[in-house]
């Protein structure tokens, strides 16, 4: 019988437990809310064995005034873009992803689900979206580093092993070793539906 039903997974939800909340609190907040470490471990393996068919950021850059209200007043959510493959090249470490499921659950499996037309592949004719990460360039995450305009992450404190080193949207190198170029602007995407 064909799925009839599609689900997400969010970086927060496969890296952070209820452990976390001591130490971050409310900027940890989101909706549905950060569970158990066997919570967490269930979606890992619902990513793997296929039931999860994306995994995304739910990127919602609150300032960090706002997040730092109490639990009730804080909003969910939080900046989640410039962290998710370092994030995520993490779980391939720990041996939770391979790299193929990383790039199925990012991006393959996102142009199918929407038919978001000459996206998410490396192929003829379709747009370039790349990110070039070095596998072995490890690095703290600060506020000095972090390039979200609302200027915090929850993973501030984290180090990662792996570190984005160049992104191209539409074939257009936007980012290079940590320097932004903002003069280049995405497209609208095609949705073949």
């Amino acid at each position: 019988a064909d799925k009839k039903i599609t689900a997400e997974a969010c970086i927060h939800h496969l890296w952070f437990t209820d452990h976390d909340y001591e130490t971050k609190g409310t900027l940890i907040k989101w909706n549905p809310a950060v569970k158990a470490t066997s919570d967490r471990d269930a979606l890992i393996k619902a990513v793997n064995n296929n039931t999860i068919d994306v995994i995304a950021t739910d990127h919602a850059p609150h300032t960090l005034q706002e997040k730092e209200n109490s639990y009730f007043q804080a909003p969910s959510g939080g900046p989640l873009v410039q962290h998710a493959l370092p994030a995520l090249f993490e779980l391939f470490f720990q041996g939770k992803f391979t790299l193929e499921k990383i790039v199925e659950k990012t991006s393959h499996s996102v142009a199918q689900l929407y038919n978001i037309s000459n996206r998410g592949y490396i192929r003829k004719g379709y747009y370039a979206d790349l990110v070039l990460i070095d596998p072995d360039s490890p690095w703290k995450s600060s506020k000095e580093n972090t390039l979200y305009k609302c200027k915090w992450s929850p993973f501030e404190g984290t180090t990662f092993k792996a570190k984005v080193k160049h992104t191209f949207v539409n074939g257009n190198h936007v980012y290079n070793n940590g320097n932004l170029d903002e003069s280049k602007t995405g497209m609208r995407l095609i949705f073949d539906r």
